[in-house]
């Protein structure tokens, strides 16, 4: 008899589950092996590749192009990648230290107007990320607000975010340094050395300005959420035995806040690999190339080119270099006796 019900009892869970795994098989499951057949195709969007003759099979020769190739392709998606590398390393701990930081102005007992202020930090989260980016575009326009501001300082402000050198090339001529030094003349994926060193452009910088201020708000609330899981006790006894403010912040709170941070900057970093809107909406990868990342260089490849088989081939890499820096970020943040 209980063999009989736990049999019936497998039966009516797998029934209940059958439309949920329906749904992630038609909607999940089948686009992504169909991108994965794609990506080793040439479909041009035309024909159904499922079909014989609706797409030429070319093996790894996409994956070949992007990796080895000496074409333009190659070159694009290495800018790419540095334009995003740069994007995470400067948008990744912006968000978090922005975010933590609004956490701790709200989660203050003494702050009047507690709920009024996180609502306040909370709405450019939950805008639509298309009016955000044209309230940006305006201001960062030739006769936009902030070329305005930087008028009276005497910068010239649409030469300034329209400049396709690097911040870090822009400090270094400043100095004298025009050209690449014999070191820096090696390539690297197709990118010599000295451009994989020349740090974000100014358009770039106002993106992740964007970023910072548009995600800081829904970060905001996983440390809100740790900071009030903190027991009062522990900060109790810390200033019973004589702790000042600064020792409970890095004695009590940031320890106790250390899986918060984990994620937040776990989905941080995704995110950021996977930025699209706003490249789309502000600058279509312009000024020359200096905000092109690889999710809009896929689009542009697949639905602009008609090279579908090249732009799957960019996202299942862009896939396995955001699965790579996550299980690195795991790696780091892990627990440890």
């Amino acid at each position: 008899m209980p063999k009989v019900r736990g049999r019936s009892d497998a039966v009516a869970g797998w029934v209940f589950l059958a439309p949920a795994l329906a749904i992630i098989a038609v909607f999940f499951v089948a686009p992504i092996a169909m991108g994965v057949w794609v990506s080793f195709t040439d479909w041009n969007g035309q024909t159904n590749p499922l079909q014989a003759g609706g797409a030429d099979v070319v093996g790894t020769d996409n994956y070949a192009a992007l990796l080895s190739g000496d074409g333009l392709l190659r070159e694009d998606f290495s800018i790419s990648l540095r334009n995003t590398l740069y994007y995470v390393v400067l948008a990744v701990p912006a968000v978090t230290l922005v975010s933590f930081g609004l956490a701790l102005v709200v989660n203050n007992r003494l702050l009047r107007g507690r709920v009024f202020f996180s609502s306040a930090f909370y709405f450019p989260s939950v805008t639509s990320s298309v009016a955000i980016s044209m309230i940006f575009l305006f201001l960062f326009s030739g006769t936009g607000a902030v070329n305005e501001v930087l008028s009276w300082f005497g910068v010239d402000g649409p030469s300034w975010f329209t400049d396709s050198r690097g911040v870090l090339h822009l400090i270094l001529g400043a100095f004298g340094v025009d050209g690449a030094p014999g070191w820096a003349r090696s390539d690297v994926l197709g990118l010599p050395l000295w451009d994989w060193l020349s740090g974000p452009s100014i358009a770039l910088c106002a993106l992740i300005t964007l970023t910072t201020w548009t995600s800081s708000g829904i970060f905001m609330l996983f440390f809100l959420s740790g900071l009030q899981n903190i027991p009062l006790e522990l900060d109790e006894a810390a200033t019973m035995d004589g702790a000042s403010s600064r020792q409970r912040f890095r004695l009590v709170t940031l320890p106790m806040m250390r899986r918060s941070v984990v994620l937040v900057v776990t989905l941080a970093l995704i995110s950021s690999w996977q930025v699209f809107d706003s490249i789309f909406i502000i600058s279509q990868g312009g000024p020359s190339k200096t905000t092109l990342t690889p999710a809009y260089l896929s689009y542009q490849r697949s639905f602009t080119e008609g090279q579908f088989g090249q732009g799957a081939a960019m996202a299942f890499l862009l896939f396995v270099i955001i699965v790579a820096c996550t299980l690195l970020q795991r790696w780091i943040g892990r627990e440890r006796r």
